[in-house]
């Protein structure tokens, strides 16, 4: 048997996060996967990642966001690896839309650079894009695109270099818990640790019933795809990342990166499954590839062009869309943290923080009541 400070089941961007701040902490870590990161199974699946600043989906996240943002250039700094490209963003709704007043009213409360813009302004800007009246863009100029593969690759050699034992294509079969630490067992070995973190996306609600945490969760196919476009209007150099609230649903995208083509995807929606079966590829649905181009035929036509590949992912929601990240009511040495809801990423690097601090001082410098599971136990009984 083999014993560590620290066990975390799921190497994904927040296991990896973690992880990677622990071992600057001088602790022993053992990092489990079922698979092998980067891999096509989990939320970091897809080359890239949008990092907003000034949040639509509410105020409490910007200080994560802006906190998230410094670790990255840390990481890229650290690493060698190029992993933030500043593009910009520009978040686009209707003038009463609440995702864009959110925007708005987060950019004032900490006076991040925002430039308010109509229909006619962007078309001039970029005329790639074309707005029906009443919308508005909201553009951050100092928010962009990560590359969630790379960083995954990134935060993987780095603890590679602190020599972090990262077992892969492993499957936890059983946990057991007490005030002492905790026994991981897998079909090949059983690991011993004073402490454990949980961040398996999909699977996180498997293994946190087996420490009678029960999580709200439901795993959603998304997909996305590229489409070939003229880089002289939606290259990297001269194209911003983008949202888009529409009437028919919430889009999101990036600019042609080094060639690749214009990238969309749709945010909200999504083909319900379990995450242990194979998950249909893009095109299997006629609606993958008929729902971005209703997209782009209304707000980007010059972009509604072939298709050159499209891929899939997984979204694992929680009823709210916040996330959790918490840590066990019986046990401080057990925390976890999932349901990023599709806009998680970008917050994996405080997010491993985060988690580093629950473990090691069993409090955090971040106000994460907005993640708690009591919020869950609260709706049930009311």
């Amino acid at each position: 048997m083999m014993n560590y400070d620290v066990i975390i089941v799921g190497a994904g961007s927040m296991g990896m996060a973690a992880a990677y701040y622990l071992s600057l902490e001088g602790k022993s870590v053992l990092l489990l996967d079922s698979f092998n990161p980067p891999h096509d199974r989990g939320a970091h699946h897809g080359d890239t990642r949008i990092i907003r600043h000034a949040y639509g989906e509410g105020t409490s996240y910007v200080p994560l966001a802006l906190r998230a943002q410094k670790l990255w250039i840390d990481l890229e700094r650290e690493s060698g690896r190029k992993l933030f490209y500043q593009t910009g963003v520009l978040n686009v709704g209707t003038h009463d839309s609440t995702f864009i007043e959110q925007v708005v009213s987060s950019s004032k409360a900490y006076s991040l650079p925002l430039q308010t813009m109509d229909s006619s302004n962007i078309h001039t800007v970029w005329p790639g894009i074309s707005l029906p009246e009443g919308y508005v863009g909201c553009f951050e100029s100092e928010s962009g695109v990560l590359k969630s593969e790379e960083c995954i690759r990134a935060y993987r050699e780095q603890l590679e270099l602190h020599q972090v034992t990262i077992l892969t294509n492993t499957s936890v079969q059983d946990l057991s818990i007490d005030s002492d630490g905790v026994t991981v067992q897998t079909a090949e070995e059983r690991y011993e640790g004073r402490a454990l973190i949980v961040t398996a996306g999909a699977w996180s609600s498997k293994l946190l019933s087996l420490m009678n945490i029960h999580t709200p969760l439901v795993t959603k196919r998304k997909t996305f795809a590229w489409f070939e476009a003229d880089d002289y209007l939606f290259g990297e150099e001269r194209f911003p990342a983008f949202t888009f609230e529409t009437s028919f649903g919430h889009y999101y995208g990036f600019p042609s990166m080094g060639g690749a083509g214009l990238k969309v995807g749709r945010h909200d929606g999504g083909l319900r499954i379990n995450p242990d079966e194979a998950i249909p590829e893009f095109g299997a649905l006629q609606e993958d590839e008929e729902d971005i181009r209703m997209f782009l035929s209304q707000f980007m036509p010059l972009a509604n062009t072939k298709l050159h590949k499209g891929k899939t992912c997984t979204y694992t929601l929680t009823p709210d869309e916040n996330f959790i990240i918490d840590a066990h009511p019986e046990y401080p040495n057990i925390a976890f943290a999932a349901g990023f809801s599709g806009h998680g990423f970008k917050f994996s690097s405080v997010v491993g923080e985060i988690l580093c601090q629950l473990i090691t001082t069993g409090r955090c410098e971040h106000d994460i009541s907005l993640f708690s599971m009591n919020r869950f136990k609260t709706s049930e009984t009311s």
